[in-house]
């Protein structure tokens, strides 16, 4: 054992401490006088997932794109005969899994390894032998000099782990908190194979208990952080490998610097104005250009996107007409992934996680800066 996991304390003028303070500011504007419909808040969030279940996986090595991955899953999902589509879902099925949980869920050995479970489910070259359980060797990480603990103390290891993690700290040291456990996590290594994958979706599950506990709609996930420079990433962690002060508070930096980034980036997505305009107008505008979308659709789309859901009297101004003629176009829409159903069979929403338009907002978030470097221009 390596002795208690605590949070670095880094001096009161720092860089660390400034970008903290501005992570809490930026915080408190999370739900605030939100204008998008929660409905479309939660298809971007959505959206989200997929694009960081992706930079998830090309960290790893998986050089499949945003593109490839919408379609794939569509035409597949888990079930897909490419792996490299099956690490993608799985990823994502695991954070929405993860969506599902209480917020104030404790952190738990068996929540560890059940999203381990989840991520290497059915892959080969990517999965692992013992789905769901911690390693019963010691092993080596290739091109690292940190040698993990033995396998006989990673369950204490990780106990110590997820007490650390699952410990009610002060606002102010959450995120050196999230950004510590991370790097335990990974440092212990605690699977055979996967550990990054989990290791990033286990922080998203901690954000989510920590910083963001009292913030329902957040469209943001860690993984933006570590995909806009995966060797700056791989660098940072590996200073904090030695478990000094310094080296931690480097880490530590790096973290929550990405953070304060992504959340003033996912705060603007609470404008309904800048979402209908400057986001999915945009993307509609190319839908419509390149054939897939009538001018009468697209203002129907408008109308559903800015009410969050609708029913079918609610489209007689970009439908007019009989009901019948109406409930035909809805149909149509319906049927090609432009809308989906809401809360009952006579409600609708805009699908922008899935269907024709999520592949003409992928290229708008990209334009917006919106994507992590490592997707850009993908």
């Amino acid at each position: 054992m390596t002795g208690p996991i605590s949070v670095p304390h880094p001096e009161f003028d720092s860089e660390l401490m400034a970008t903290i303070f501005e992570i809490e500011r930026l915080r408190a504007d999370v739900g605030a006088m939100a204008t998008t419909p929660v409905e479309v808040f939660s298809e971007l969030h959505s959206l989200f997932n997929v694009v960081m279940s992706v930079v998830s996986a090309r960290i790893e090595g998986n050089h499949t794109t945003v593109y490839d991955a919408l379609e794939g899953a569509a035409a597949g999902g888990a079930s897909h005969p490419e792996e490299q589509i099956r690490e993608i879902v799985n990823i994502d099925e695991a954070a929405r899994f993860i969506d599902g949980m209480d917020a104030g869920q404790l952190l738990t050995h068996a929540l560890v390894r059940e999203l381990h479970s989840r991520t290497v489910r059915d892959l080969d070259r990517e999965g692992d032998r013992t789905p769901g359980a911690y390693r019963g060797v010691d092993v080596a990480i290739s091109g690292s000099a940190h040698i993990p603990p033995s396998h006989a103390a990673v369950h204490a290891e990780m106990s110590e782990l997820l007490d650390f993690s699952n410990r009610r700290l002060p606002m102010h040291e959450q995120m050196l908190q999230v950004a510590v456990a991370h790097h335990r996590f990974v440092w212990i290594h605690p699977f055979s194979n996967g550990n990054g994958r989990v290791s990033r979706l286990f922080t998203y599950a901690m954000l989510r208990r920590t910083v963001f506990s009292t913030r329902g709609r957040v469209a943001l996930n860690p993984t933006s952080v570590f995909g806009n420079d995966r060797a700056a990433y791989i660098a940072a962690l590996e200073a904090a490998d030695p478990l000094s002060e310094r080296g931690l508070l480097e880490w530590a930096q790096f973290f929550a610097r990405g953070i304060r980034d992504d959340l003033g980036r996912v705060i603007r997505l609470q404008d309904l104005e800048f979402v209908a305009d400057e986001l999915v107008g945009p993307a509609l505008v190319l839908l419509e250009r390149d054939g897939a979308l009538a001018s009468r659709e697209r203002s129907a789309l408008r109308i559903v996107l800015r009410a969050g859901s609708v029913r079918a009297g609610d489209l007689e101004p970009a439908f007019p007409g009989t009901a019948a003629q109406r409930s035909r176009a809805i149909r149509s829409m319906l049927d090609r992934g432009l809308l989906s159903h809401a809360a009952g069979p006579r409600t609708y929403r805009v699908r922008l996680a899935g269907g024709p338009i999520a592949p003409r907002l992928i290229r708008r978030l990209d334009e917006l800066g919106y994507l992590p470097k490592m997707l850009s221009g993908d």
